[in-house]
């Protein structure tokens, strides 16, 4: 299959599935992979636990480590890889820090964001992987990890509604949201088919796309 993009972007809300389906894509089709190194953030269990608290140090650290971990990795060039597939892409941090940051401290993350936003590559598409809030809470309880006990459906609804805004604020990209919610791409080998022919077999304009699989 011919790939018609340079670089690729999953993007979705919390248990969505991103890095799942960016890592089987990057083995099949022999892409470079960049993860999100979320677990190394020392902040991360604190706010979860006591949000007021923790959260403004929280985004600036996963804005300081987001950019420095994309601006050294798609500098970088790899001559033996197809293409570029991310689980993540800088304008997370933004979707984040409305959604945990208040008034003044917001405004001044916002300034901060844009500036550094406009230095860094863009992708091709963005692909938005869409659950529902309880889908969603299914996922991250199988996963298992203690420091997301306290995540509700109401916070995952507020993140989901930040990314949305997001698009529409910043029209000149290409979005692909995919409604998954009828879906298995994880154990389900046509599921997964479908995902990948809506993402690559397909021409997609400049703006917000949706397709429900």
């Amino acid at each position: 299959m011919e790939i018609r993009y340079n670089y690729v972007v999953i993007e979705g809300n919390i248990g969505a599935g991103k890095t799942t389906l960016a890592t089987r894509i990057a083995d099949e089709f022999n892409a470079r992979l960049i993860l999100e190194h979320f677990a190394d953030n020392p902040f991360l269990p604190k706010f979860y636990s006591d949000p007021e608290k923790y959260s403004f140090p929280l985004e600036l650290s996963f804005l300081a480590s987001r950019y420095r971990q994309l601006k050294e990795e798609l500098v970088a060039q790899d001559l033996f890889k197809a293409f570029t597939i991310a689980d993540y892409y800088f304008m997370k941090s933004l979707v984040f820090a409305s959604s945990t940051l208040d008034g003044e401290e917001y405004n001044l993350y916002r300034q901060i964001f844009y500036i550094i936003y406009g230095s860094l590559p863009k992708p091709d598409i963005y692909v938005y992987l869409h659950l529902t809030p309880e889908r969603l809470l299914k996922n991250i309880k199988k996963r298992g990890r203690n420091y997301e006990n306290n995540i509700t459906k109401e916070y995952l609804q507020t993140i989901q509604e930040s990314y949305f805004t997001f698009f529409r604020q910043n029209p000149e990209n290409k979005y692909l949201v995919i409604d998954v919610n009828a879906i298995d791409y994880v154990d389900n080998e046509n599921d997964y088919n479908r995902i990948i022919d809506t993402i690559f077999r397909k021409d997609y304009p400049v703006g917000l796309n949706m397709v429900i699989l």
